[in-house]
């Protein structure tokens, strides 16, 4: 059995990232999605297990000193992480795994795993990614003012990735990385 490819898939809060992840990711059955560890509360229907891995900020401190994260970074102030076991078991396995994290925990990932093939979703332009996060209505508008900074920030890292795709036509968009999913 051969070993499993990791996929980072990243870009800026509000761009579609999850979106296209449900629609490919059950037509794929040798990928796994990495369910990534938070201290920021649920969101409404989030499922501790299922969507995130919700722990306290000091549980979360103790995982850092232990060395338990593949990557991880503080984003929005709460900290996200990527278990490290959970990922090296599953590629182990033979399974593809994919990480579905912010641009610093990407370039952390590129940095101690060269072999990671790094993705890159880009809205169709800042003020349709400001109309998704405002039709979001999960922000205030400070929150709001404060992605959309970080996303032009976000965006200077595009071409450090191997692929970029616009989520300009949803369809399309996960076709493409259906597409890099399965050839790569």
């Amino acid at each position: 059995m051969s070993r499993g490819r990791l996929f980072v898939i990243s870009g800026p809060s509000g761009v579609g990232k999850g979106t296209l992840l449900k629609l490919v990711l059950p037509t794929l059955p040798n990928v796994l999605y990495s369910i990534s560890v938070t201290t920021r509360p649920p969101r409404q229907n989030e499922i501790n297990g299922k969507d995130y891995f919700f722990v306290t900020r000091e549980e979360f401190k103790r995982m850092i000193e232990k060395g338990e994260f593949l990557e991880w970074a503080e984003v929005y102030g709460h900290l996200y992480g990527t278990p490290k076991q959970w990922v090296e078991e599953r590629l182990a396995e033979g399974y593809d795994v994919v990480l579905e994290i912010d641009v610093q925990g990407a370039m952390q990932v590129k940095e101690k795993c060269s072999e990671a093939v790094l993705i890159f979703i880009l809205p169709p332009s800042m003020e349709e990614l400001r109309r998704r996060i405002e039709k979001r209505a999960l922000d205030s508008h400070e929150d709001i003012e404060r992605r959309m900074s970080k996303a032009e920030w976000e965006m200077s890292f595009k071409d450090k990735f191997d692929y970029q795709i616009v989520n300009d036509d949803l369809n399309e968009a996960a076709e493409k990385l259906r597409s890099i999913l399965q050839c790569s």
